[in-house]
C-alpha cells in the first residue's frame, strides 16, 4: 500500500475577526507617533488620515479649543461651521451631534458631525470631529473610544514633555553645583604656569575652556560615553595641575562601550566626589597620594562604569540620604545623577555605592547599550 504526502499549503492567519483586530491595532500604531508630539497642526495632519481609516467615515477632523487644526476626507467646507460648534464647549462638555444639513454641495455625504472632547489631565484641549451621513449609535461609540485613545496619547505626550523638562531642570541644578572653588582654583593653577611654563598654561587654559563649554552646553539630554569621559579627562588634568603627584588616576576603558549613549553629566559629578574623598585622605597616608580608578567595561547588553577611590569612605546612612536627595549632604550631584538614571532607564539602573568609614568608596553605574528614546 502506498501513501501520498499532501502538498503543504499556507493557511490564512486567523479568523476574519483576528485580521480585523490586527488591522485596527496597526492603524492605531501608525497614528500614535504623531500624537505623542502633542496636539499641533503638524501632528493633527499626520495622524488624522489614520484615524479616519480607523473610523471608516467620509470625514474626520482634529481641533484645539479655538479652531480646526486638520481635516481629512470629504467636506472640508464644513471646517468653519465646525469651529463655531466647538467655540462654546466647556471643560465637562459631553459628546455632541451637530447638523450639517444646510450645505451648498448637494452631493456632500457629511450631513452630521460627532464632536467628541479630547481631555488631558481633566482639561479640554480639543475635539475629534467625525463626519458622516448619519450619527448612528455605533458610530458615536466608536468616535468616543477613538477620542479617549487620542486623549491618552496626548497625555503621554505631555508626560514626555514634563519628563524632559524635569531632566533639563536637574541638569541645570547640577551645573549650579559645579564648585566655584574648582573654577577659581583651576584658573589659579593655570596662572601659576604662565611665567614658568607658558606652553602648559596655554594647554590647560584650552582644556578649561573645553570643560566649561561641555558642562554648560544647551542642547541634548544625552551624550556618548566617549564625550562624557573626555570631559572627565579635562577635569582630571586641571585637578592634577593643582595637586601634581598627590593625585594618581588609573583608567581602564573598553573601546566597544565608547559609543554608548548616557545621560549628560552623569559621570563627572561622581568623579569629582571621588577626587575630593581621595585627596582628603592623602594627607594621612605615608606617601601622601590619593588614588582614583575609573573603569568602563562591556557586559553583554549593558555598559558598566565604576569609579573607585581609596579615600576616607563614608557612612552608608549618609550615602542613603544623599541618594534620597538630601541637599544637606556634602556630595556633589550624587542624588541628582541617581534620579536621572532611574528616570531614564527605570529603578533597576540606580547608582550602587559600596563604602564604609576608612575603606574608600566605589560607585557603579549600569546603563543599557540600547534603550528606547535614549540617543545622542
Amino acid at each position: 500500500m502506498t501513501s501520498r504526502l499532501r502538498p503543504w499549503r499556507r493557511t490564512h492567519l486567523g479568523t476574519e475577526a483576528d485580521r480585523a483586530t490586527f488591522r485596527t491595532l496597526h492603524t492605531a500604531s501608525l497614528a500614535a507617533p504623531a500624537l505623542r508630539e502633542g496636539l499641533t497642526e503638524s501632528s493633527a495632519e499626520r495622524s488624522l488620515r489614520h484615524l479616519r481609516v480607523l473610523l471608516g467615515t467620509p470625514a474626520a477632523a482634529l481641533t484645539d479649543t479655538s479652531g480646526v487644526l486638520a481635516w481629512a476626507g470629504i467636506g472640508r467646507h464644513h471646517a468653519e461651521e465646525t469651529a463655531r460648534f466647538i467655540a462654546d464647549m466647556g471643560e465637562d462638555a459631553p459628546t455632541r451631534i451637530a447638523d450639517m444639513s444646510v450645505c451648498a454641495d448637494y452631493g456632500c455625504p457629511v450631513r452630521q458631525v460627532i464632536i467628541s472632547p479630547l481631555v488631558v489631565e481633566e482639561v479640554l484641549v480639543g475635539t475629534l470631529v467625525v463626519g458622516a451621513p448619519h450619527a448612528t449609535g455605533s458610530l458615536i461609540r466608536a468616535a468616543n473610544e477613538v477620542a479617549a485613545w487620542v486623549s491618552g496619547q496626548l497625555e503621554l505626550a505631555r508626560l514626555d514633555d514634563s519628563r524632559t523638562a524635569l531632566m533639563e531642570a536637574e541638569v541645570r541644578a547640577l551645573r549650579a553645583q559645579i564648585s566655584p572653588h574648582f573654577i577659581y582654583n583651576s584658573l589659579g593653577a593655570i596662572a601659576s604656569f604662565v611665567r614658568t611654563d607658558p606652553d602648559r598654561a596655554r594647554e590647560l587654559l584650552l582644556e578649561f575652556a573645553d570643560f566649561t563649554r561641555y558642562s554648560f552646553r544647551r542642547h541634548g539630554n544625552y551624550t556618548t560615553l566617549a564625550e562624557e569621559l573626555r570631559s572627565v579627562e579635562r577635569y582630571l588634568l586641571l585637578e592634577q595641575a593643582r595637586f601634581d603627584d598627590r593625585l594618581k588616576v588609573t583608567l581602564r576603558i573598553a573601546p566597544e562601550v565608547l559609543p554608548v549613549a548616557v545621560p549628560f553629566l552623569c559621570i563627572q559629578p561622581l568623579v569629582e566626589n571621588a577626587v575630593r574623598h581621595g585627596l582628603e585622605a592623602s594627607a594621612e597616608k605615608s606617601d601622601g597620594v590619593g588614588r582614583l580608578w575609573i573603569t568602563a567595561r562591556d557586559l553583554d547588553q549593558e555598559c558598566v562604569i565604576e569609579i573607585e577611590d581609596d579615600g576616607t569612605g563614608e557612612d552608608p546612612e549618609r550615602v542613603r540620604r544623599a541618594l534620597a536627595g538630601d541637599a544637606s549632604m556634602d556630595s556633589v550631584g550624587l542624588g541628582n545623577v541617581d534620579a536621572r538614571l532611574r528616570n531614564t532607564y527605570g529603578d533597576d539602573y540606580g547608582l550602587v555605592v559600596e563604602t564604609a568609614l576608612g575603606a574608600g568608596t566605589k560607585v557603579t553605574v549600569r546603563v543599557p547599550k540600547f534603550a528606547p528614546g535614549v540617543h545622542v
